[in-house]
């Protein structure tokens, strides 16, 4: 399977520390991607200059025939690779539809114009009813940001990420701080949006790494210790004595 997003040589320092060091990555279009590892392994800055928040101190990131290091996450999520946060960061008085009509606005021409008259912002209201639908908060359309449950928030962030029509979709620990339940739904969530376009995920959870990912990475102080279908690598000797635990490895 050719891949969609491809990093070479990727590398990342702080004063010195190496927080991504020499990295290269494949991701196989049309899958679903998962980058595990512990904290600290360098997953998150990973992400941050896959999708242009951080510049890279050495290395290439391509999408297609597009070279992404450098630019900005505006002009990346435009190329077609959007990302999630691993920190809701919502407007509290703002409704789950309101959020949405800015984020198909954000990406036209308009830009993030919060003082667009209705009458413009109402050509997005469709849309936003639609992708609304697609993550199961069309009940909660009109419900302030604030007022939304964690999981109910999460799923309103993965539809502000899907506004933006993404071919890759990063999506950034989509499970974190979860109940089983609001897990369970995020799965489903993702089995769904999956279709027609790549994924790309952190999660510690394994057993959503299991039942999502159709390849694996596993990050060691910012170097890549493994990689494969779940299944492989989760008997693989270095990952399950550095990550999984003896347990896993016996089921």
């Amino acid at each position: 399977m050719a891949a969609v997003l491809c990093a070479r040589g990727l590398s990342k320092e702080f004063r010195g520390f190496r927080a991504v060091d020499d990295v290269d990555l494949d991701v196989p279009e049309g899958g679903v991607h998962a980058l595990v590892g512990p904290n600290g392994a360098g997953k998150t800055t990973l992400f941050n200059l896959l999708t242009g928040f951080l510049r890279p101190t050495a290395g290439r990131v391509t999408f297609g025939e597009h070279e992404l290091a450098g630019r900005s996450p505006e002009r990346i999520a435009r190329l077609g690779v959007a990302r999630s946060f691993q920190i809701t960061s919502l407007f509290a008085q703002l409704t789950a539809r309101e959020h949405v009509e800015l984020a198909l606005q954000g990406g036209t021409g308009l830009g993030w114009r919060f003082w667009r008259s209705d009458k413009r912002m109402g050509r997005f209201a469709g849309r936003a009813r639609d992708l609304l639908a697609q993550v199961r908060l069309a009940d909660l359309a009109d419900t302030h940001a604030g007022a939304l449950s964690y999981g109910h928030k999460r799923a309103l962030e993965l539809a502000l990420a899907l506004a933006l029509d993404p071919k890759v979709l990063l999506l950034d620990e989509p499970t974190a701080g979860m109940g089983a339940e609001d897990v369970d739904a995020t799965v489903e969530l993702i089995g769904r949006v999956r279709d027609g376009r790549t994924v790309v995920l952190v999660e510690h959870n394994m057993n959503v790494v299991a039942s999502l990912a159709d390849k694996v990475t596993v990050l060691q102080s910012g170097r890549i210790l493994a990689e494969g279908p779940y299944a492989e690598i989760r008997r693989d000797p270095r990952v399950v004595a550095a990550y999984l635990g003896d347990a896993d490895a016996s089921d």
